[in-house]
């Protein structure tokens, strides 16, 4: 059976919530619950920060995908980022994360977004490999950031 592909709304925060803490876990990233919670549901209530989907099988809460948007002049305009994309283990290898990423880029295509960007961990192959097959380029360039 095949996931089914929603946009998320207020109702699925704490569905998403749970993925997140399973995703920022498994990648030993800091999670605050409560600054993540406000940062969601910001973003669920307002489409001009991106959008948010949600992946369930059989109803239960199995991935998730969310894209920011942003502008840049150097990418010509509004750009867009594939802030978070997840996928709990046992649903890996099955296409959702290709589907998440033709969802992502289909969006762009309807909002007037001229670049999708996306980030991976250097010691993620798995994803690497997906995201070089569906024709995402490399930057020679750090990810640098200063928290606020």
């Amino acid at each position: 059976m095949e996931a089914e592909t929603f946009e998320a709304g207020a109702n699925d925060t704490a569905d998403l919530l749970a993925l997140m803490r399973s995703f920022y876990t498994e990648e030993e990233y800091p999670f605050d619950e409560a600054r993540t919670e406000r940062a969601l549901r910001a973003m669920l209530a307002n489409p001009f920060f991106g959008a948010v989907w949600v992946f369930r099988l059989d109803g239960r809460a199995v991935g998730y995908l969310v894209v920011t948007h942003g502008y840049s002049l150097e990418f010509g305009g509004r750009d867009a980022f594939v802030d978070e994309l997840y996928t709990i283990p046992e649903m890996r290898g099955r296409g959702l994360g290709t589907r998440a990423l033709r969802i992502a880029e289909e969006h762009c295509h309807r909002e007037g977004i001229s670049a999708l960007h996306l980030e991976v961990e250097r010691e993620n192959p798995r994803a690497r490999a997906l995201y070089e097959r569906s024709g995402y380029k490399a930057h020679d360039r750090y990810l640098m950031t200063r928290w606020f």
